[in-house]
């Protein structure tokens, strides 16, 4: 069973519910602040719950219990039996107990063990249930063995532990012990994921918690402990974590319950594994589509032009456009009535969508449906090819293109194509990258879509410093590395990133071209009157400083704004356009040996040489 805390997600506890059951999940814990805060009495939450088809699976949590002197531990007992009149009007037989924190508990193992078998004996006698959970934090017990021996001391049949992986990865502790935990008494099971940070584990665990496959965490070796112990009980997402806080609650709903499926590859042979479909094959990006007006038409065409595309066709049935150059293929739409015109609407001039080529669209289709994308089904004229499209970043669509079609067919059978004979390009290969901007709540949202629907892997974070404040950029690739997408987010409103997002709503900010030769194609492209981007002399003069490059090699790329960064793996120069229209720019790169990254030690340089063109 999928279930989910309601401290996950943003909102009152009336919209955390509907989103959850939107969502598909079959359970839900209810956390103590929501129900407190809901305007409604417990039987109301039941029968909300019920309605919508979840079964409130825990009441959580019961805090600073066990090893109280007294008079705290006649107290708590006292406490405790009220929180029991609850559950059984919210129609829930757990209650979850995390270790205590308190400075006056005892530091003894069996006294904890007396008072939980107490509370598990008050529990049985009114048909509920008990979980022992060690809180990383823990005042005594902050480790899931100590937490472990004390149940099996307990030995009550009403008390089980309950693992969870942030409280047992973030101590680092072994998994040994917990994959010899008979299942029968594993009470419930909560995952978590976390980025790797340096910090006090109770703050990294309040605000910096992740769904998995967003963290770092070595979740894969958890789960599969976790299958050795024939544990068939549900799993659930419990995350504590300020973006989600401030992220709309069914988009998040949506993320926790893709983590879920995604994870449960990871415990290959486990009662609750689900098989997901494979990832498929990608040969890179076959196109990207632009929205415009007419008036937008002429200087963006110019500007195409500049960078050695030609327009080669006109679609067959809509105001659209056709420009190509090399393995590039950019789509022009100007139609009014239609998806690009409603994300102009909200965009301006921008790219509205892209297509990558899979070589089984059959599989790509099946995965994406698995990891519940939203589908998007536009009109298609008689004779023209459907091509299935998924809502992706801010609204844009992701196209999944058949391999085999993509190269004439779709082209051929969809456009009136123009024989012009003429070839004079300016060298450009295919598609290196497309760099997306997102408000910072939503990059763990689209790192976990990538990472789940398409089987990109997901880089390091790179913090890159504007003259206006931070950039943070996190990379998704393909396997093959055809396809790569920079997600780049900034809090600070006058960065580069932070001014495209609340002037134009995020989106495609920048497209990166392959050379085979930068120089030559910068040449090509200055001959056209393209404007670049301008680098001050003082970078040369530090490139000469910290790499062995001949003077010609760096009167080269100054003379033509060229960057170049060196790793073990080889060389890459990239050189950038100025801005179009205060828009989205591009770049232009060249790779040589096995360079895989992207000169993010540049990327310092060019956002301060972009300040200086907008002022």
């Amino acid at each position: 069973m999928r279930a989910i805390a309601t401290v996950c997600l943003s909102g009152d506890l009336r919209s955390k519910l509907e989103a959850i059951a939107r969502a598909g999940y079959s359970g839900v814990e209810i956390f103590e602040n929501d129900l407190l805060t809901f305007d409604g009495s417990p039987s109301d939450v039941r029968s909300l719950c019920e309605s919508l088809g979840l079964a409130i699976l825990a009441f959580q949590p019961f805090r600073d219990f066990e090893s109280m002197p007294e008079p705290q531990r006649r107290r708590n007992f006292e406490r405790a039996e009220r929180k029991f009149d609850l559950m059984e009007e919210l129609g829930t037989d757990f209650l979850l107990v995390c270790s205590n924190v308190s400075p006056q508990a005892f530091d003894d193992l069996g006294r904890a063990a007396e008072d939980l078998r107490e509370l598990a004996e008050r529990a049985a006698r009114r048909g509920l249930r008990i979980g022992f959970e060690a809180l990383a934090w823990g005042r005594h017990i902050s480790d899931y063995r100590d937490a472990w021996d004390v149940v099996k001391r307990a030995d009550h049949p009403a008390l089980g532990i309950v693992l969870d992986s942030f409280h047992i990865l973030a101590r680092g502790h072994e998994l040994e012990t917990m994959a010899d935990i008979p299942a029968e008494k594993i009470a419930f099971v909560q995952i978590a994921d976390a980025p790797l940070l340096d910090m006090d584990v109770l703050q990294w665990s309040r605000h910096f918690r992740c769904f998995p496959g967003q963290g770092r965490l070595p979740l894969a070796s958890f789960m599969q402990a976790l299958a050795r112990t024939g544990y068939a009980g549900p799993l659930s997402l419990e995350i504590f974590n300020d973006a989600f806080r401030a992220a709309p609650t069914e988009a998040t709903a949506i993320d926790g319950l893709r983590s879920l499926i995604w994870i449960e590859e990871l415990a290959e042979g486990a009662a609750w594994s689900e098989a997901s479909p494979p990832a498929v094959g990608y040969d890179g990006v076959h196109f990207i589509e632009f929205t415009l007006d007419e008036e937008s038409a002429a200087p963006l065409g110019e500007f195409f032009s500049a960078l050695g595309f030609r327009h080669i066709g006109r679609h067959r049935s809509k105001n659209v456009e056709l420009w190509h150059q090399g393995d590039i293929h950019l789509v022009l739409n100007f139609e009014t009535d239609s998806f690009a015109h409603t994300f102009r609407l909200l965009h301006g001039t921008s790219v509205c969508a892209v297509g990558v080529r899979v070589n089984d669209l059959d599989s790509a289709v099946t995965r994406a449906a698995h990891y519940k994308a939203q589908w998007f089904r536009g009109p298609v004229g008689e004779g023209e090819m459907e091509i299935p499209a998924l809502r992706g970043i801010e609204g844009s669509l992701v196209y999944l293109v058949d391999d085999a079609q993509a190269r004439e067919m779709q082209w051929k059978t969809d456009f009136h194509l123009f024989e012009d004979g003429q070839d004079d390009d300016a060298g450009l290969i295919n598609i290196d990258h497309i760099s997306y901007v997102l408000p910072p709540t939503q990059l763990l949202s689209w790192l976990l879509f990538h990472r789940t629907v398409f089987g990109f892997d997901a880089g390091p974070e790179h913090e890159i410093a504007d003259p206006h404040g931070m950039v943070v950029s996190q990379t998704v690739t393909s396997p093959d590395n055809s396809v790569r997408i920079p997600l780049t987010v900034s809090s600070a409103r006058e960065t580069l990133p932070g001014r495209f997002l609340s002037e134009h709503q995020g989106g495609v900010q920048q497209i990166a071209f392959a050379s085979g030769d930068i120089f030559a194609t910068i040449d090509a492209m200055l001959a056209r009157g393209l404007p670049m981007l301008r680098i001050p002399a003082n970078y040369y003069d530090d490139l000469a400083a910290r790499f062995d490059l001949d003077d010609a090699l760096l009167e080269a790329m100054r003379s033509r704004n060229i960057l170049f960064d060196r790793n073990d793996d080889g060389d890459f120069f990239h050189a950038y356009t100025e801005t179009f229209m205060g828009r989205f720019f591009f770049e232009v790169v060249e790779r040589r040996g096995s360079y895989s990254q992207f000169g993010a030690v540049n990327a310092p340089i060019r956002l301060a040489a972009q300040a200086g063109q907008q002022r």
